[in-house]
């Protein structure tokens, strides 16, 4: 059964580019890790605060995905993430899904 994964992001306004530049220039190690599918960087709508954005990789299953998140390759991938802070409100918030259909 695939697996969705998603956090989403409040990006203080004026932010957008650095924030959407982060995701451009990363790396991201995933081509080779066992049963990633795919990712997309997915911006929402604004509001007086915040621009909303959503990290969405599609995996083949959620093990597939548990088992990237305690990977070295997920350690590269994030290493540094701390340095980002400035860009958000808050802290990313995580969804996960199992397709239905």
């Amino acid at each position: 059964m695939k697996f969705i994964a998603m956090n989403r992001f409040k990006i203080i306004l004026g932010k957008e580019d650095d924030f959407e530049n982060v995701w451009k220039t990363r790396e991201t190690f995933l081509d080779d890790v066992n049963g990633f599918i795919s990712f997309n960087l997915l911006r929402g709508d604004s509001t007086d605060e915040y621009t909303l954005y959503s990290s969405h990789s599609i995996w083949q299953s959620k093990e597939h995905f548990i088992a990237w998140t305690k990977s070295e390759a997920f350690r590269k991938a994030h290493k540094n993430a701390g340095e980002n802070k400035p860009l958000y409100l808050g802290h990313p918030e995580f969804e996960g899904f199992n397709v239905v259909l």
